[in-house]
């Protein structure tokens, strides 16, 4: 009998790890390049009360084990890599990846990170960054006189100055592509850091060897869908209370088994 109220607890355990990712997925969906996460289950050791045995000659034996399952874990949160839609801003600075790649960032302490996040914005001295002040990598400073800024899809960046007719180039912005994407750790700030699951990054143009191409005027919504993250939590909801029935239903039996004289 206590095997069952074990078994429930560990149900219970792994739909609350459940509805805490489906509780992460929708705060932000609001959050420029965020990425949905589900969560993975995976069952425990089996007891097993009685092995399966070899076939007898003269007939007989064992085919099938008699096995009791020990409940349930959460093996893994698995990140959805899926197209968010494109929400159309009108702000020279803001880019949107269609496809695959990530933008790579540099922070203070030196190290690179990786986003999906293009809501990028000019330092004090007219260094592309991100909007918690990071440097977007490889660099790039616009001039202060600069009346138009053109990013093409390409990732070559161009600005219009006055007192020339052509546009200055002032490099290109590259992305960041990795052989398990999944693999990447989720470090806060809309940043994500290479690990030794994801693999180590290969920088390429946009456009180029499976690399997404680049969209000016644009940032990736969330690919987050409520309606679907709302049927999520109701039956994780459900699967809950079921488990919490079990070990009501354990404990009703445990009382009439004491009961009895």
């Amino acid at each position: 009998m206590l095997r069952c109220l074990y078994t429930a607890a560990t149900g219970m355990e792994a739909q609350q790890t459940k509805l805490d990712v489906i509780a992460n997925n929708l705060a932000n969906t609001s959050t420029t390049g965020f990425k949905r996460s589900r969560a993975d289950f995976e069952d425990l050791l089996s007891e097993t009360i009685r092995s399966a045995t070899a076939p007898l000659a003269q007939g007989g034996g064992r085919p099938e084990p008699l096995q009791i399952g020990l409940g349930v874990r959460t093996a893994t949160t698995t990140r959805s890599f899926a197209q968010g839609d494109m929400i159309a801003t009108q702000n020279q600075l803001d880019l949107a990846i269609e496809g695959m790649g990530f933008f790579r960032i540099q922070r203070a302490s030196g190290d690179f990170a990786y986003t999906r996040a293009g809501n990028f914005r000019t330092d004090a001295i007219g260094r592309l960054v991100t909007q918690t002040g990071e440097v977007v990598d490889p660099g790039i400073t616009l001039p202060q006189d600069a009346t138009k800024i053109t990013i093409r899809g390409d990732g070559t960046v161009l600005a219009a100055v006055p007192g020339r007719v052509e546009p200055s180039e002032l490099g290109m912005i590259r992305l960041a592509v990795f052989v398990n994407p999944g693999g990447l750790d989720s470090i806060g700030n809309n940043l994500l850091g290479a690990t030794a699951a994801s693999g180590e990054p290969i920088l390429l143009k946009p456009g180029e060897q499976g690399a997404g191409s680049l969209s000016q005027g644009f940032l990736e919504n969330a690919n987050v869908q409520a309606v679907q993250e709302m049927v999520d939590m109701i039956t994780t909801q459900r699967a809950y209370e079921m488990n919490s029935k079990v070990i009501q239903s354990a404990d009703q039996m445990l009382q009439k088994l004491t009961s009895l004289r």
